[in-house]
């Protein structure tokens, strides 16, 4: 696949004008993050943002998972954003409040693998934010991709107030990369909104009894060492797999279940700490 197309060609102190007028518009910038794949970022990401959305803010989500994008299908996405050369691209609208742009709607083929070195990646990630009709927002929430690559540099070089939003699940295995991330964070001068524990325990959906399957309480622990905010743990549910398969996220069922609840407090602790953040409070409104 070659280079996106999605907005004009012109120069890159251009695009810089477009990026900062777009970020001006966004109140929140919230940056999914994790070392380690197979956390759940992106049902983390999803989950959050349709949250927010239901509360009644209006949010945009972006996946800069460019080569194992899933936020698209988690919420059930069809069909291709357009994209002209002269008009700037349209994000898929999810209910009322929910603004998304993916890679995923972008491929002719949705089992297409993007072959692309890191300038295109980083180029890619830049046109999204330059290119793309957000209008006004209260969050941004943007799905990343495992590890602290080319797409997260890009992402805290170009959204400097950027609050970085911390997916470990309780294993040491995972809590190993996550610090390497936050030592990664630390140096580039980025800012940790908190630490969030997935896969925390599993709720018997026969006896309602907690399971610590995964163990639990290493991703709190792990906040409490470096001084950060532990913003709320979600555990295992059956009903995430199942509306994940749906195209559904699992907050906007209709029925209550553990994730269900656990995420919607996740999001509402989100909101807090995005509302008494330093960084957010010194940073253009819209």
């Amino acid at each position: 696949m070659d280079e996106l197309h999605i907005g004009k060609s012109d120069g890159r102190d251009a695009r810089d004008g477009r990026i900062g007028a777009t970020l001006g518009r966004i109140r929140y910038k919230l940056f999914v993050m994790s070392g380690k794949g197979g956390v759940g970022k992106s049902s983390v990401a999803v989950n959050v943002a349709q949250a927010l959305a239901q509360a009644g803010s209006r949010v945009g989500l972006l996946d800069v998972d460019l080569h194992g994008p899933s936020v698209a299908g988690m919420l059930g996405i069809r069909g291709a954003l357009e994209a002209g050369r002269d008009a700037p691209l349209a994000p898929k609208l999810v209910g009322e409040n929910l603004l998304v742009v993916s890679m995923q709607s972008l491929l002719d083929d949705p089992d297409q693998a993007v072959l692309w070195r890191g300038p295109m990646r980083t180029t890619a990630i830049r046109q999204f934010l330059a290119d793309v009709d957000w209008g006004e927002l209260d969050y941004l929430v943007i799905d990343s991709p495992p590890g602290n690559g080319d797409e997260h540099l890009t992402v805290l070089k170009t959204v400097r107030d950027a609050l970085c939003l911390l997916v470990t699940t309780p294993q040491e295995v995972s809590l190993a990369d996550v610090r390497k991330t936050i030592n990664f964070l630390q140096y580039a001068n980025a800012n940790i909104l908190g630490v969030v524990e997935n896969m925390s325990g599993l709720v018997c959906p026969h006896c309602h009894k907690e399971i610590e399957l995964f163990k639990k309480g290493g991703g709190e622990a792990l906040a409490r060492a470096y001084g950060l905010d532990f913003l709320g743990a979600v555990p295992l549910d059956p009903a995430t797999v199942a509306a994940g398969d749906m195209g559904r996220p699992v907050v906007s069922l209709e029925v209550e279940t553990p994730a269900r609840n656990a995420f919607l407090a996740l999001a509402a602790a989100v909101a807090a700490a995005c509302a008494s953040s330093l960084e957010a409070a010194a940073s253009p409104c819209p």
